[in-house]
């Protein structure tokens, strides 16, 4: 199929991208990777009147470390989270998230922030945010605002942007040396959507105790789920089966996905469970620590 007809164009600078936004209102859309975007014009899911495309705005495709985040542009594709050495030693999570997402080919088109705008939630970026307490960076006409993650996901393709603004970076902040994260997932194929998946980060004390938890889910619901009951649970735990166990029943208690071909609820709950369990462990490993029974 054939999208509907739109006019087209392509900002060479986050001023002209939010000009055009302010002239068009809610009849324009932005197009970043357009890997989701793309394929939903086409069966007509959306019909955006104006497209601004940000590929010529080569300032926002950017990644670095400053003012303790990981600072990652609105145009940084899925692919340079995947490879960066620095993500690598520093934000398993992210690599990990990085290197599931679809396939090489949407990896090396889209992009973090797009991802998380659209708002899919069987998106993998969305738990990863989450558990990883990540912050949006909004720009309009009148300045720049923050919105903290699980304010920004409001519910299946719907964020908290209001009209005129532009989702410019998102902000990861950085782990210290005991802290590390995984991002665990199950799918049909490569390419395919989650039939459950699951994002865990954690900090260990010195003591071996869990002093900060971060624990989502993806596929598990209309948007991607914190699992509150599990971080609670996990403060001030050490990390033996027991715990683990624990923690992952609360995810499958909190779990609620919808049946499809990939599954049947019970099935995919079930599956939200035992992704918590093995991020946990995945997690305790690369931080050194074998967990006990």
């Amino acid at each position: 199929m054939f999208p509907a007809a739109f006019d087209y164009i392509r900002a060479h600078s986050a001023e002209e991208a939010l000009a055009a936004l302010a002239q068009h209102g809610a009849e324009a859309r932005i197009l970043a990777g357009g890997q989701s975007l793309i394929p939903a014009m086409r069966l007509r899911l959306a019909r955006p009147a104006v497209l601004v495309d940000l590929g010529g705005v080569k300032d926002l495709g950017y990644l670095r470390e400053e003012g303790g985040e990981l600072r990652v542009g609105a145009m940084t594709r899925d692919v340079t989270l995947e490879r960066d050495a620095n993500v690598r030693a520093r934000y398993s999570l992210l690599t990990d998230t990085g290197a599931v997402v679809a396939d090489p080919v949407v990896r090396c088109l889209g992009t973090v922030v797009g991802s998380l705008c659209h708002s899919d939630p069987s998106g993998d970026w969305g738990a990863a945010a989450l558990a990883s307490r990540a912050v949006m960076v909004a720009r309009s006409a009148s300045g720049e605002r923050l919105i903290p993650i699980d304010e920004f996901l409001v519910d299946s393709f719907q964020t908290s942007l209001e009209e005129g603004e532009l989702a410019v970076e998102v902000r990861f902040p950085t782990p210290d040396g005991r802290t590390h994260g995984s991002y665990q997932k199950i799918e049909r194929k490569v390419g395919d959507y989650a039939t459950a998946a699951a994002a865990v980060q954690i900090t260990l004390g010195e003591d071996g105790r869990v002093t900060h938890a971060g624990v989502a889910l993806t596929a598990a619901g209309p948007r991607p789920v914190r699992v509150d009951a599990a971080e609670k649970l996990l403060l001030g735990q050490l990390l033996t089966e027991d715990v683990i166990r624990a923690a992952s029943e609360e995810a499958r208690a909190v779990s609620d996905p919808f049946a499809d071909t990939r599954g049947s609820v019970e099935y995919k709950k079930d599956m939200a469970r035992v992704l918590v369990a093995r991020g946990l462990r995945a997690s305790a490993a690369r931080l050194g620590t074998g967990v006990t029974a």
